[in-house]
């Protein structure tokens, strides 16, 4: 391994680690694109899929209570979304999956460039469990056609004006599962051959310790502070989903 590459992997952990850590998402969005200039597209995926597993198990950990208190609204979202990735899979020969791509970065771009410089959040106050598992579904579907399962529970879920914790405990639990598919069949489709365990040696544990320090910056975040971020991700979500779909 060279240096360059080395510190390529360095970045890419550290940054999609933080991330992971301080909102429970968006650990492809930081890493991916450092990943992309070392790596081949599917070794890239599988290691950053890998990584946000991870990384998201130390952030389940610190919202474990809200995930018991909150079954219910958890399972209108993962429930349908798990259902919606193998839909998504068997969409890819019918949709333009670049075409939808820029099109969700695009409504990410609107949706987080409005709110981001707005006094007043976005505020849905009333229980939605059908919109919910719309949007459960919905994420599922696009995570198995695009692999952009996060954008539209980021979205929602900034809107409503739980607590950080309720919204982790649904976004972050989501992600999970979503991600643990993906690697499962990377996996079996031999994604993760010799380059990608000697890599993973590296990223691993750079990964989580940048998490514990986006878990450090979380816990003294409000519940609106957080929202913003949320918003603001959604911003930079939606311009790096763009840039690279149409590079």
């Amino acid at each position: 391994m060279t240096t360059t590459f080395l510190v390529f992997l360095a970045l890419g952990a550290a940054a999609g680690g933080f991330i992971n850590g301080l909102t429970g998402t968006g650990t492809a969005l930081f890493s991916l694109g450092f990943y992309l200039m070392i790596l081949p597209p599917m070794t890239a995926v599988a290691m950053v899929s890998l990584l946000s597993v991870l990384a998201g198990i130390q952030g389940l950990w610190i919202v474990r209570s809200d995930i018991k208190a909150n079954k219910s609204k958890l399972l209108r979202f993962l429930i349908p979304g798990l259902l919606g990735v193998p839909l998504g899979i068997l969409l890819l020969d019918s949709i333009n999956a670049q075409t939808l791509r820029i099109g969700i970065g695009l409504l990410l771009i609107v949706y987080g460039g409005y709110f981001s410089f707005r006094t007043a959040l976005p505020s849905i106050t009333k229980a939605t469990p059908k919109i919910d598992s719309c949007v459960g579904l919905i994420g599922g579907v696009l995570g198995g056609l695009a692999s952009v399962s996060g954008a539209l529970p980021v979205i929602w879920l900034s809107m409503r004006p739980w607590t950080k914790g309720q919204i982790r405990a649904v976004l972050q639990t989501f992600n999970m599962f979503v991600l643990s598919a993906t690697t499962t069949l990377l996996f079996f489709k031999g994604a993760f051959d010799a380059t990608a365990i000697k890599a993973l040696v590296i990223v691993i544990p750079i990964g989580l310790i940048a998490s514990q320090l986006g878990i450090f910056v979380f816990k003294r975040l409000s519940d609106n502070l957080f929202r913003r971020v949320l918003i603001g991700l959604s911003l930079l979500m939606g311009a790096g989903i763009l840039l690279h779909a149409l590079s």
